[in-house]
């Protein structure tokens, strides 16, 4: 089965036939954790609840690690990625009401980090995926994210404000030197030709500047600033928060957002969950970092989901980019 089949036969069976698959855990409503924008300066409640990603029940294993169906020949995984919002969620649960479950499932999903935490190819230590992935260009087995470091990362602190095992530390003092070196050297940041530096959910070449991947990865360095002390990673952070305030205008289209920054012809326009998820990430931005820039956007990428002109449009373009790349 060619690579185009392939993929059209995961979309077929998820968006179709409505089988259990990695859509069941992606596509909840996103949502703000407005208890968590209380207290910033405090490491608590993540910025979002997750707890549908929490209550996640269509494939776990022996240890209540989240497994996703995504059908075809990638069939069933394990995702880094959905690992950390589940334990987020998790953790959500635990700081609200002291659950036992999510306790036991918090050092689940904990040590299942520490435990898969290796080197890649260039010695840094990361979380791999293990299996080829269809995007606009092909993540071949494995592969790492610069999303999944940062997610882990939010998570694995969490996680030992809670238990205070310093293994989770460990892990999260680790996985943040991904941070400290650029993709060419087995990191997953990007510093492209004006000195803007990039987090890079996909390794590709040319980077592709997924939007949701670098503002919920800059979440995780964050996180890392508010209880470790590290003056490159605070100012890599900085640096960061500089290309989001400068650079977010070219995810605006004009009547939708851009799912990230590719160089094909056809641009590629956020799906209405990614849409959506956008404009809750902006808002939580504006409060961790009181820039008017995210609030602003926010509002308007708001104002343009009121439209249904738009909505067809971009949901027309976005299924051209899909059909001619993927």
């Amino acid at each position: 089965m060619t690579r185009k089949l392939s993929y059209l036969k995961r979309i077929f069976d998820a968006y179709i036939l409505k089988k259990d698959s990695q859509l069941s855990f992606w596509h909840g409503t996103p949502l703000i954790n407005h208890k968590s924008l209380e207290d910033i300066g405090d490491l608590g409640e993540y910025y979002m609840p997750f707890l549908q990603k929490a209550n996640y029940q269509a494939l776990l294993d022996e240890n209540l690690i989240p497994i996703l169906d995504y059908h075809g020949t990638i069939g069933k995984q394990y995702n880094p990625i959905a690992i950390a919002q589940y334990g987020l969620g998790h953790c959500n649960i635990f700081f609200t009401d002291k659950n036992e479950k999510s306790l036991k499932i918090i050092k689940n999903v904990a040590d299942w980090f520490v435990q898969k935490l290796e080197k890649n190819s260039y010695g840094v230590q990361v979380w791999h995926h293990y299996f080829d992935f269809e995007y606009a260009r092909l993540l071949k087995n494995p592969w790492y994210s610069g999303l999944a470091q940062g997610q882990a990362i939010s998570f694995l602190l969490r996680a030992f404000k809670i238990t205070k095992d310093e293994s989770y530390m460990n892990a999260s003092k680790e996985a943040i030197i991904s941070f400290k070196k650029d993709q060419i050297e087995g990191g997953v940041v990007y510093k492209d030709n004006n000195d803007f530096l990039w987090i890079e959910e996909y390794i590709t070449n040319p980077p592709m500047h997924i939007l949701n991947g670098f503002i919920w990865a800059w979440w995780g360095l964050y996180d890392y600033c508010l209880i470790i002390e590290d003056k490159v990673i605070q100012d890599i952070k900085g640096e960061l928060l500089k290309t989001l305030e400068e650079k977010l205008i070219l995810y605006d289209s004009g009547f939708w957002s851009l799912y990230d920054q590719s160089d094909k012809s056809i641009p590629n326009f956020a799906s209405p969950f990614y849409h959506k998820l956008h404009i809750v990430q902006l808002k939580i931005m504006y409060k961790l970092t009181k820039q008017d820039v995210f609030k602003e956007m926010a509002d308007k990428w708001e104002s343009y989901s009121h439209s249904s002109y738009n909505k067809t449009k971009a949901f027309l373009f976005k299924v051209l980019f899909k059909l001619k790349y993927f």
